[in-house]
């Protein structure tokens, strides 16, 4: 007799079913897994071993062959303990085999024939709904579970409990959403941030309209607190994005105690990181960095610091919004639409243009450190602002000018609300844009010239920039992009203005760069 269980097998935040066959027959007693099983899945056989034993449920002294189809696809992770479990039960006749058929089931086994959390849940969730089936999954993963929507699931403690229920003795009750305890963001906030007001401006413009960004100053000008207030002025997810980025941290098992994710993430990776840990990859081709900055943040400080290979490999997902991982029978996709903010020193010593400071190879050390970072990528960074050092009297707090202008984040933040509001309610109207063009950084083709039409002083103005600047036809689109932008802040529904045109092009002067 041969017992079937439905699983599944993820592929990037993909979900492809996976049919776990088990048969016991007559001959020499052996458990064996095939279907091209990782280390972590041929070692479930002695997990259900014990865990049955620990229920007082020895297996047959039978051949037993567990068969994981597809064969062709690697089976990676420990959520098949959960279903191999069950279909030995039902193989050996203790459950009956037709209540679990509409069941897609998953989770891991501890000896005592507890379950616990795996990775995927949500993503398991997702498919399992939209193919009208039930759902069977550890307790600790229930609440992760059941936001995929109107779906029956069945969340054990231990194995006993689901036997029990399977069999009509007890009854599982239906796991409650849960929101990540992460509402409220505790970072540092802008009014506390000395000076540096171009750079507020700069930043705000940029969370207003999805823009990336590059700060370039000396040490200590206060670029990276100016970037860890970025979060604290975004708007949170809307529950489309915060299922997707949900998705994706489900696969890296970090979502926060089980539930949701409610607000935009912040990853700042350390610049020794690999490739792969910030792309993705590695032997299980996991999310990287940008796949885990999904609708929210990659900090990258110390920019030139990075390997070069690896901000090369930014290019391709800061446009298209996907991180593609190529192996030799497969490629994984993940999601990867981000906004890059990062910071830089102009140079090595961090000084270049201080004449008391600055070492004695400026500006040449400028110039080589800059060039570790090419020029497609710069082009892609759609706002450049030069981050002076703060003064003594801005830090003092002497400078009454600069005090009258000090504004906090939650100000800020509203402002950038009523500006992504409008951008929102304008762009779904327009056709020809993609699915995730919400926000002015992304509009592209046609829909970015019905967006941000241009009166004649501002096509003037852009023109001659363009010609002057040598700009390419990506950063002549980017600084439109940023021009909507600053008017959406302002609350101008209608065409750009030339003062609009102006600003947008005052982040893109690239003046302190050498080469």
């Amino acid at each position: 007799m041969v017992a079937r269980i439905n699983t599944v097998a993820f592929q990037g935040v993909d979900v492809q079913n996976v049919d776990v066959q088990v048969q016991i027959a007559n001959g020499m007693p052996a458990f064996a897994i095939v279907g091209l099983p990782d280390k972590a899945v041929a070692e479930s056989k002695e997990r259900v071993r014990a865990a049955l034993h620990a229920l007082g449920i020895s297996l047959p002294p039978k051949r037993l062959t567990v068969n994981l189809a597809p064969a062709d696809i690697s089976k990676e992770g420990s959520h098949y303990d959960l279903p191999i479990a069950l279909g030995v039960l039902a193989a050996m006749g203790i459950i009956p085999k037709e209540e679990l058929e509409d069941c897609v089931v998953l989770g891991e086994l501890s000896l005592d024939a507890g379950t616990r959390a795996v990775t995927g849940v949500l993503p398991a969730a997702m498919h399992a709904f939209a193919n009208d089936n039930r759902l069977i999954c550890p307790k600790s993963c229930g609440a992760e579970a059941s936001w995929a929507g109107d779906l029956e699931i069945l969340a054990p403690q231990d194995l006993l409990q689901l036997i029990n229920h399977i069999k009509g003795t007890q009854v599982l009750s239906q796991p409650v959403p849960e929101l990540g305890a992460q509402q409220a963001f505790f970072g540092p906030d802008l009014q506390d941030v000395k000076g540096q007001a171009l750079a507020k401006r700069a930043l705000e413009i940029s969370a207003a309209g999805g823009h990336n960004m590059l700060m370039v100053g000396p040490p200590g000008s206060g670029k990276s607190m100016l970037a860890s207030c970025l979060p604290g002025i975004l708007p949170p997810m809307m529950p489309s994005e915060a299922l997707e980025t949900s998705m994706v941290h489900s696969l890296c098992g970090s979502l926060p105690d089980g539930g949701l994710m409610a607000t935009r993430p912040f990853r700042d990776p350390h610049h020794s990181a690999s490739m792969p840990a910030i792309v993705g990859g590695g032997h299980k081709a996991k999310p990287g960095e940008i796949s885990l900055a999904h609708n929210g943040v990659l900090f990258l400080d110390e920019l030139p610091e990075f390997n070069r290979t690896t901000l090369e490999s930014l290019r391709q997902p800061l446009e298209s919004g996907k991180a593609l991982i190529a192996r030799a029978n497969h490629h994984v996709s993940y999601p990867a639409r981000f906004q890059l903010i990062a910071a830089m020193n102009p140079c090595r010593c961090g000084y270049m243009g201080d004449a008391d400071n600055a070492c004695a190879r400026a500006p040449k050390c400028g110039r080589d450190y800059q060039m570790k970072i090419s020029g497609p990528l710069l082009d892609r960074i759609d706002i450049h602002v030069d981050v002076p050092a703060v003064s003594i009297a801005d830090l003092s707090g002497s400078n009454s000018k600069s005090d009258q202008n000090i504004e906090s984040s939650a100000i800020i933040a509203a402002r950038v609300s009523r500006a992504r509001e409008i951008q929102a309610e304008r762009n779904k109207q327009l056709s020809g844009l993609s699915e995730f063009a919400s926000l002015n950084a992304y509009v592209v083709g046609s829909a970015l010239e019905n967006i941000a039409p241009l009166d004649d002083a501002a096509k003037t103005v852009l023109n001659t920039a363009a010609e002057r600047m040598k700009l390419s036809a990506r950063s002549y689109y980017r600084i439109l992009r940023v021009a909507r932008t600053i008017a959406d802040l302002d609350g101008a529904p209608q065409g750009l203005k030339k003062d609009y045109v102006l600003e947008a092009l005052g982040y893109r002067n690239l003046n302190y760069l050498t080469h």
